[in-house]
């Protein structure tokens, strides 16, 4: 009994830090891409909302593109329609 009352104040003390700190166990990887994730088709430059590159810890080089209804996928970010789309991008954010 005693073990078990200790598991459960230890967990709850993890509770209470975690949320004081603002961390979630998922959020650390939640940014990240897996294999179901990808689509390897290309996406119209128009239906593209934004994109972000995934952080270094995740296990695979990807890049979260959010399209203009919500909904988000992963694509290779070495994808030549990918890499057309951020040239592009790149040109007329740096021509206004």
């Amino acid at each position: 009994m005693k073990v078990f009352s200790l598991a459960l104040l230890t967990l709850l003390l993890v509770a209470l830090w975690t949320g004081i700190q603002g961390v979630s166990f998922r959020s650390y990887y939640s940014a990240c891409c897996y294999k179901k994730m990808f689509i390897h088709q290309k996406i119209a430059a128009s239906l593209i909302r934004s994109y972000q590159k995934t952080p270094s810890h995740c296990s695979r080089k990807a890049v979260r593109v959010e399209l203009l209804k919500g909904k988000k996928f992963c694509v290779d970010p070495e994808s030549s329609w990918f890499q057309e789309y951020q040239r592009q991008k790149e040109l007329t954010s740096t021509s206004t």
